[in-house]
């Protein structure tokens, strides 16, 4: 018994269905599941490097809500180039720092992404000396950020809360970092998913 030869037509009609089924799958991956982000910036480091890769789970997001540590892909707000929202908190328009980080949230989120890492979840009080976290009176276990040089920006020791809802949001590289401490802390609902794992480049593999 023979097999029937598919016609050169038939051939081309299962190889399109193949591509676009593939095509289809690969897009449900990345909106619901797992998303790659490139990192454009040495705010991370030197936990991830400018242009390395970074896998984010997203689906964890829609069962959990980020912890401590986390390191999370999310849309920074709208107007964060203007500083805090409140002028005497953060940075002002004018460049100029206050003696607390900025405690208040803008209203509307950023088409950007940012990646930083989480270090004050809902509820918590925390003060910043010298880029250390200090959290409910202790401080944070930071063996992994780039210290300050007693710079200003990273010198907020009036306590602040972290409104309900809300997470405050850090650089690993404390000195030159664009985060929370200066344009205040992001609602849930803007955080895109947790970065576990580093693909590229090659000698960087691995889990974050």
């Amino acid at each position: 018994m023979t097999k029937a030869r598919k016609s050169p037509v038939g051939t081309l009609v299962e190889l399109v269905v193949i591509v676009v089924t593939a095509l289809v799958l690969a897009l449900a991956v990345q909106a619901f599941l797992v998303k790659p982000y490139r990192i454009p910036s040495g705010s991370m480091l030197p936990t991830v490097r400018i242009d390395q890769r970074v896998l984010v789970d997203r689906l964890a997001m829609d069962f959990s809500s980020p912890n401590v540590g986390d390191i999370v892909v999310f849309h920074p707000p709208k107007n964060y180039n203007n500083g805090c929202a409140n002028p005497n908190e953060g940075e002002n328009q004018d460049g100029q720092y206050g003696p607390a980080a900025c405690q208040v949230a803008w209203t509307q989120p950023s088409s950007q992404t940012f990646i930083k890492r989480v270090v004050g979840l809902p509820g918590d009080h925390l003060s910043i000396r010298n880029g250390h976290v200090i959290r409910n009176g202790k401080p944070e276990a930071d063996s992994y950020i780039v210290p300050c040089d007693g710079d200003a920006s990273c010198n907020f020791p009036q306590t602040i809360t972290v409104p309900a809802g809300m997470y405050y949001m850090m650089g690993d590289n404390r000195p030159d970092s664009e985060d929370s401490r200066f344009w205040g802390p992001v609602p849930r609902a803007w955080v895109i998913g947790k970065a576990f794992l580093t693909y590229w480049p090659p000698d960087r593999i691995g889990f974050l």
